[in-house]
């Protein structure tokens, strides 16, 4: 079992920046990669970013270069800092971790990010 608890949303305008986190806690040793998707209204939910156990990230092409996220083991917690915010990232942003073969997907319970114009 591994529980997520994501902090770090809010409002923002655009150009603004944000940081979220995410604090795994339980058997986060059976953890592959850790990460962030994101679900704005009438939209599935879509990856964000991501960073295996061996510390390679991965970003969506809509936030490559103005997102960053990086892991710190000791406190088990994975961030992504948020640069140059803009009203199409306004969504719910949810941290996922991925574990075991086949892969099973343990959620957090989501933080709110808005981005106004």
């Amino acid at each position: 079992q591994v529980h997520l608890v994501e902090s770090g949303g809010g409002l923002v305008q655009a150009g603004g920046a944000l940081r979220l986190s995410c604090a795994a806690s339980g058997s986060t040793f059976t953890i592959r990669t850790i990460g962030w998707y994101r679900q704005a209204p009438g939209n599935q939910r879509a990856l964000v970013s991501s960073i295996s156990s061996d510390g390679m990230p991965n970003y969506a092409d809509s936030v490559k270069g103005r997102f960053t996220i990086y892991r710190d083991n000791a406190k088990n917690t994975v961030y992504l800092q948020m640069n140059s915010l803009k009203p199409e990232d306004t969504a719910v942003y949810y941290c996922n971790a991925k574990v075991g073969y086949p892969t099973y997907n343990y959620w957090g319970q989501g933080t709110q990010v808005t981005v106004s114009s």
